[in-house]
């Protein structure tokens, strides 16, 4: 079992997230309102995952992203999931400023569709990465100066599918391609990304930050 603490101000959505998470086989340790009450139970519980509104009391701005951030310097092997009504760019990259495993970023009708969002919540705990489709879609209109700009449209989507925490046979399934040819798109990326092979396992983490925080990005209109 999973001990999970969730952050939700919203009593509704977090009794729901309860119930959702209690019959998918995660025990929830602690449901708290405020940031200040996340960091504790954080503390105190140890969890193996979080799940965190973006947006918290008292202002509804950032102090749930804030709250994250701050559990995972305590704690650095800290899987937070958080989840917002809207695409957040500035929190979403400031999240994966740190140490960007066990990280995962969901809007919040995802929620809704309790397999995708069990199955993403089971890869943050187990130190994988889960980005909405949606996230990753309204995060970046590129520019010119932008390094991911160089990459082909099918390489964007493969890096895309990287971005969410997929592996290469969950790659090539999604773009009805070959392993092969996911292999092949991934080095390509490297390469126009400049992550030599002595980055090693780092590179696909390297690639999504490049991809999350490349300059010249402007939300789309």
């Amino acid at each position: 079992m999973l001990r999970t603490v969730i952050a939700e101000d919203n009593e509704f959505l977090s009794g729901g997230l309860e119930l959702m998470l209690g019959v998918n086989g995660f025990t929830v340790v602690a449901t708290v309102a405020d940031a200040d009450s996340f960091l504790d139970a954080v503390d105190e519980h140890r969890p193996d995952v979080t799940v965190v509104d973006v947006r918290l009391p008292p202002t509804f701005r950032d102090e749930g992203i804030r709250a994250a951030i701050e559990a995972r310097r305590r704690h650095p092997d800290l899987p937070v999931m958080v989840f917002s009504q809207y695409v957040e760019r500035e929190y979403a990259t400031r999240l994966l400023a740190g140490a960007p495993r066990g990280i995962g970023y969901l809007l919040k009708d995802r929620v809704s569709r309790i397999e995708e969002f069990i199955e993403a919540l089971r890869r943050v705990a187990g130190g994988g990465t889960a980005f909405d489709p949606e996230v990753i879609a309204q995060l970046l209109t590129r520019t010119s100066d932008d390094p991911v700009s160089a990459l082909t449209p099918r390489e964007r989507e493969v890096l895309a599918l990287m971005a969410e925490g997929r592996d290469n046979t969950e790659i090539a399934g999604r773009l009805f391609i070959t392993a092969n040819a996911v292999h092949k798109h991934i080095n390509a990326i490297f390469g126009k990304l400049g992550l030599v092979p002595a980055d090693g396992g780092h590179r696909r983490v390297l690639a999504v930050l490049t991809y999350l925080a490349a300059p010249g990005r402007r939300r789309p209109g």
